[in-house]
């Protein structure tokens, strides 16, 4: 069941996230990528909003935060859960150790990016 939910949740998510993009390319045009940049801090503040709310009021079910946080940001944006892992990080009163994963995680993951496009560009 809490795999269904995921996926339930993942696409209503993924649904989202092109209807942003696509109102954003629409509306703002596509020089710079405006709906990534407000899929990212819109996720991030729901994230923070439904984090807080369960931290403090505790009384989603299991069932629910696996749809909304896992499923339906999972599906909107990962970089939702990055951001939660960061304040988690720096909230454990490990400030280096955030900096580290804000930074390598940035840093590394446009690495790879530029890393799989020159694999693939030397094999074709």
């Amino acid at each position: 069941m809490s795999y269904l939910l995921v996926f339930l949740g993942g696409g209503l998510g993924a649904t989202l996230r092109h209807f942003v993009n696509v109102a954003c390319a629409r509306s703002l045009g596509t020089g710079f990528p405006w709906g990534t940049f407000i899929i990212n801090i819109t996720g991030s503040t729901v994230m923070g909003l439904i984090a807080g709310y369960l931290a403090f009021k505790g009384e989603a079910s299991q069932p629910w935060r696996l749809f909304l946080m896992t499923g339906v940001l999972g599906g909107y944006t990962t970089f939702s859960a990055y951001s939660l892992d960061a304040a988690l990080l720096y909230e454990r009163g490990e400030p280096l150790l955030a900096g580290a994963y804000v930074v390598g995680s940035v840093v590394l993951s446009i690495a790879g990016l530029f890393a799989g496009l020159a694999l693939i560009r030397h094999l074709a």
